[in-house]
């Protein structure tokens, strides 16, 4: 476990998952990329805060995610916005496929980090939180930083 995370690098994180959904499974796929975006993607410009995935004819794919265009990548460059083929395996594909047809269930990104030189997302099947829901974690957050913030100040 420790030389696995020794192997991964972040390059962007979904904070606003964790608030809107009750994140039940996660699944880690590949993403099929061009080189100018592999590039983009080392220097950190992407984000997921508005991604989601969508699954067609036995294929995921992700929607939404934005890869900044490569400085230097001039006409090899490729459209920020455009559709991303995930790479799963069949099996997984019809899972989650299955899975999402429940009532409530969602398929959202959750990190994608470099693994030993490969681009990676971590997707989570996740379920919508209420409004009462999130107001239930805020309170057990505040709670708790009160709780730390006291165990501070009894030890200084």
């Amino acid at each position: 476990m420790a030389e696995d995370n020794k192997a991964r690098k972040l390059i962007a994180n979904n904070k606003k998952a964790y608030h809107d959904y009750f994140i039940e499974e996660k699944y880690e796929a590949g993403i099929e990329l061009f080189g100018t975006e592999v590039k983009s993607l080392r220097q950190g410009k992407c984000s997921i805060k508005e991604a989601w995935i969508s699954i067609d004819k036995g294929e995921a794919f992700i929607n939404g995610m934005n890869v900044s265009p490569y400085e230097k990548g001039n006409i090899f460059n490729k459209d920020p916005l455009r559709v991303r083929k995930l790479l799963l395996h069949k099996a997984e594909i019809r899972k989650l496929d299955q899975q999402k047809m429940v009532q409530g269930y969602t398929l959202v990104p959750l990190e994608v980090y470099f693994k030993n030189g490969r681009v990676k997302v971590e997707i989570g099947l996740a379920k919508g939180k209420k409004l009462y829901d999130k107001r239930a974690d805020k309170a057990k957050k505040d709670q708790q930083r009160e709780v730390e913030k006291e165990f501070k100040m009894k030890f200084k």
